[in-house]
């Protein structure tokens, strides 16, 4: 076995794998192996074995693998003059030399909170990089012992990992994942939508809210009760009433019953906490955690909040929380940063707090999960993230979905944002729907706004075209479960993220990196969130999306895009750029007010693409049992083979398939019924009950040879605010066969806005 490790008087190189280096400097001469609040795991799995070569001299070293060569002085403290590295690639035209301590451009991670922000923020370092290296530094990380408990790293050493991993940026993440933790699997429940709104409920009027839900058939699967659940009017001297832990017994006179009705409503319940200032005496509480810390209950001694003290956390899980938990708290909201000094240098309060509320539910058996906000690397381990007070305006939206795809690049993945944004900002209908839209399509969609009464998010509040685009959207997020608990297991398995960069489907072109706020959702679609107002003359937005190469099909329309190209695409206010892949395999849940708290759905609708060959993996869960439904599509021998693997009796017993085939020419499959939509171009077969496999023979199932964009058209010409003549001209202009001449006319309209809407169409008339 060849031996990774060189080791001199006071430094130590490890090669973890050929694109990943440990460096440590100490100047005692000791090293750390134990388990940090970073990096629990240092035992690199891959597919190549390790090779390197040295060059070693009395006073220098020298480590070449096929993708790095360092340079070091032996035994003088890393710097920019004893250490540096040459990386084997030719992304930049003068060589890619990195010398210790010099930054590094790298594409951005994330940011601890959007508290107080109103547009763009500055992001934390990642660990990817179009220069194809980053570096890690976990020198001040403490330690992590067996049982999950922090204990301090009194050594001083430098621990610096270098990642080489070019443009392979998922194989990077991936590596990441193994260093660090992968991310935990989610419950089901929070990946439907929530209720999340800053407001003085009471008992009956948090009923009735959800109740009106149900009646107008808007799917939610998480109810957030925010700080007014606990007493915030509190005795004179005792400070702020953000702090608290007892029940509100005149809102709430049983909040037993009261969770135990919102479960039987199929909702999780989760409660907001204020932590920072401890339990004090007016708190139900304060007895028994008085008694167990030996405080002086006579001067109302509070047990101050020290997530550093193995007895205060003891006594605040087991005398505070847990009695919660039994009444049905099923998860909590940490709100409120603690600062960032514990009294221990280099322990974070808000990672103590992470940390410690997520093993406290782990370690009980419960189903793990914390809303907080993010506390450096490694906080992936306990999801998910709250992002913080989102300030109401167009620029705080146009930010968030670079930052949640970026997030990508520290692997964290699932972002919690105030859907629709908190405080401050303006009425905007139109704001809050693509806010909403954007919700839809994000890792948790948890739909927020503060205790003004002219801001609450409830769809019936707006205007009628509003609430029925709102509602659609609500419950599209829910009939995209299966699709998103399948990307759920993607990213605690094998570290891929529901949402990525667009960079990482061509990292290799530059022109991938010029769309910030496009991404990948899951494997099968690309989004590009619209985050600017609808220009009043089209009433439509406008969006420049990029498409990858390939082909790519409207998720609303079954039109087909060209990839390898840019494109300013319009849209209305019920639809985003939303695309499938071709030979996209989506699969939906098409009645999802029909299916209850954590059941699975009795039929799955699956929406498939024409174009190219695929494999899709469904993953479904129930009481720790899985089962798989792998569809194949196989676009050279026309079939589509659906098989069954794992504990299927963990399927509903009257488990149905409707497929739709989607952008297709019509075809029949033998031995079924099928329907064809001619204007959305659709075969579909449906109410297929499968026991173990099944095979479809879909010979011509093909993209469509000449796209119909005429029903596009007259949407976009009717709806114009623009003359009658110029409507007509446009039109007679499109009934030519010829595309040159269409082209050569729409450019004599002399409008830019019309005349970008307009060839949006003629490029999916040539694609």
């Amino acid at each position: 076995m060849i031996n990774n490790i060189l080791v001199g008087e006071r430094y130590r190189f490890t090669i973890l794998s050929n694109q990943l280096l440990r460096m440590e400097y100490s100047e005692t001469g000791e090293f750390v192996d134990e388990t940090t609040q970073v990096v629990v795991n240092r035992k690199i799995t891959d597919e190549v074995a390790i090779e390197f070569n040295t060059i070693e001299t009395a006073d220098d070293l020298e480590i070449i693998t096929k993708y790095f060569h360092l340079y070091y002085k032996k035994n003088q403290p890393f710097s920019n003059l004893t250490l540096f590295i040459d990386f084997f690639f030719a992304y930049q035209p003068y060589g890619n030399r990195w010398y210790y301590g010099d930054p590094i451009k790298d594409l951005k991670g994330t940011t601890r909170t959007l508290d107080w922000v109103d547009g763009e923020t500055p992001l934390d370092s990642g660990i990817i990089s179009f220069t194809g290296f980053t570096v890690l530094d976990d020198s001040q990380s403490h330690y992590l012992n067996a049982a999950g408990d922090f204990t301090l790293k009194n050594l001083k050493t430098t621990d610096v990992y270098v990642f080489a991993y070019g443009h392979e940026y998922q194989k990077a993440l991936t590596t990441y994942y193994q260093l660090t933790g992968f991310t935990p699997k989610l419950p089901r429940y929070a990946l439907g939508n929530w209720w999340s709104r800053f407001w003085r409920y009471s008992d009956p009027e948090y009923r009735e809210l959800m109740t009106k839900f149900k009646t107008k058939e808007i799917p939610l699967s998480v109810a957030v009760i925010d700080m007014d659940w606990h007493i915030t009017d509190i005795p004179e001297g005792f400070g702020s009433g953000w702090t608290g832990y007892s029940w509100n017994k005149e809102l709430f006179p049983d909040p037993a019953d009261f969770m135990n009705w919102l479960h039987e409503e199929g909702l999780a319940v989760t409660l907001n906490l204020h932590p920072a200032d401890g339990v004090r005496a007016f708190e139900d509480a304060y007895p028994a955690m008085a008694q167990r810390l030996g405080l002086d209950t006579n001067l109302n001694e509070p047990a101050v909040l020290d997530f550093s003290d193995s007895d205060f956390r003891k006594a605040y899980f087991e005398e505070v929380l847990h009695p919660n938990e039994v009444d049905g708290v099923d998860f909590w909201w940490i709100d409120w940063q603690q600062g960032t000094d514990s009294g221990v240098s280099g322990l974070d309060p808000l990672w103590l707090l992470n940390h410690y509320h997520y093993l406290d539910l782990e370690k009980r058996g419960k189903n793990a999960l914390i809303l907080s906000r993010y506390a450096g690397p490694g906080s992936h381990r306990y999801p998910l993230g709250f992002s913080g007070d989102t300030i109401n305006t167009w620029d705080s939206l146009k930010f968030q979905p670079y930052m949640t795809s970026t997030a990508a690049n520290i692997g964290y993945s699932w972002w919690s944002h105030d859907i629709g944004g908190h405080m401050y900002g303006y009425k905007d209908e139109e704001l809050v729907l693509r806010w909403l839209q954007l919700g839809v399509f994000s890792p948790i969609n948890r739909i927020h706004s503060s205790n003004s009464i002219f801001m609450g998010k409830e769809p019936w509040n707006y205007s009628m075209e509003i609430e029925v685009i709102m509602t659609h959207f609500l419950r599209l997020r829910h009939q995209l479960l299966p699709y998103l608990y399948t990307a759920n297991i993607e990213t605690h398995e094998k570290g891929i993220p529901l949402v990525r960069p667009l960079y990482y489907g061509e990292a290799d072109k530059p022109i991938s990196y010029n769309y910030p706020n496009e991404f990948y959702f899951g494997s099968e679609l690309l989004v590009l969130p619209i985050t600017s107002p609808i220009n009043s003359m089209l009433y439509r937005a406008v969006e420049e999306i990029y498409f990858p190469d390939g082909q790519w099909y409207d998720f609303w329309t079954n039109l087909r895009y060209q990839g390898g190209a840019s494109l300013r695409v319009y849209r209305k206010l019920d639809r985003m750029p939303v695309f499938a892949k071709a030979g996209a395999i989506i699969p939906l849940d098409y009645s999802p007010m029909a299916t209850g708290f954590e059941e699975l759905p009795e039929v799955i609708t699956w929406k498939i693409y024409p174009g190219a060959s695929n494999q899709y993996r469904l993953v479904e869960e129930k009481d720790n049992q899985r089962v798989e439904t792998i569809l194949d599509l196989n676009n050279d021998t026309h079939t589509l083979q659906l098989t069954i693997n794992g504990q299927s009796d963990v399927l509903p017993a009257n488990r149905q398939h409707d497929f739709i085939f989607c952008g297709t020419q019509a075809f029949s499959v033998e031995g079924y019924d099928s329907d064809y939509q001619a204007q959305r171009k659709e075969v579909s077969i449906k109410g297929i009950k499968v026991e173990t496999s099944l095979q479809l023979a879909i010979q011509g199932f093909a993209p469509i040879v000449k796209q119909d964009i005429k029903a596009e058209l007259f949407s976009l010409v009717n709806e114009a605010k623009i003359a009658y003549v110029i409507k007509e001209e446009i039109w007679q202009n499109f009934q030519q066969d010829n595309v040159t001449k269409i082209l050569s006319n729409t450019q004599r309209i002399q409008n830019k806005v019309l005349e970008e809407s307009l060839f949006e169409l003629i490029y999916i008339m040539t694609s």
